[in-house]
């Protein structure tokens, strides 16, 4: 027997975790940097402090006072060292410069090379994602069989939703390439 008690229940719980695959996606857009400082590029950066990986925004605040700065200012000045050495060590490819106190990081303006390779960088985040989609869509296809073999429901109950999978499939990957092509935009806006 399948897992789900009806189409409704099965097109629901798709959706659902489609919608997931949508917004974890734009979450992986995010970390990716285009030339304006947000905190979002360093946040989940692994800090080692008192012997734990931690993530930065845990142990520490960050302001942007302009477009091409972030400022960290950790809760405790002991911190600083594990900062900078994580944020050096990470794929950011920016220097911090450290005053005792606070860490400052300079953005420096992409170079079209750079932004090209970021686009491909999304891209590949965006297929990420639209792969995830088609293996709920799979998923659920192998769901509606299990419940075709069991007897709930007739090859033209099965026809149905398979359609209406593909349209939702469809939507979710639209929603993804949209999502997409804004991201690319604002990479190679100079």
């Amino acid at each position: 027997m399948a897992e789900y008690e009806s189409i409704d229940a099965l097109i629901a719980a798709v959706k659902e975790k489609m919608a997931k695959a949508v917004s974890h996606a734009e979450g992986e857009f995010a970390t990716v940097r285009t030339g304006r400082a947000s905190s979002v590029l360093v946040e989940r950066l692994p800090v080692e402090y008192y012997g734990t990986e931690v993530p930065l925004m845990q142990i520490a605040n960050f302001s942007v006072p302009d477009a091409r700065t972030l400022v960290i200012t950790p809760y405790d000045k002991a911190a600083l060292k594990e900062i900078e050495k994580a944020i050096q060590s990470s794929e950011l490819g920016i220097n911090p410069n450290n005053d005792g106190s606070i860490i400052r990081l300079n953005f420096p303006p992409l170079t079209e090379e750079r932004r090209k390779e970021l686009v491909k960088v999304v891209k590949q985040k965006a297929e990420d994602g639209k792969v995830a989609i088609r293996g709920v869509r799979r998923s659920a296809r192998h769901d509606l069989e299990s419940m075709e073999k069991a007897g709930v429901l007739t090859s033209d109950d099965v026809d149905a939703a398979e359609k209406e999978l593909d349209k939702i499939t469809q939507s979710f990957v639209q929603e993804l390439d949209k999502a997409l092509s804004h991201k690319e935009k604002e990479l190679l806006e100079v």
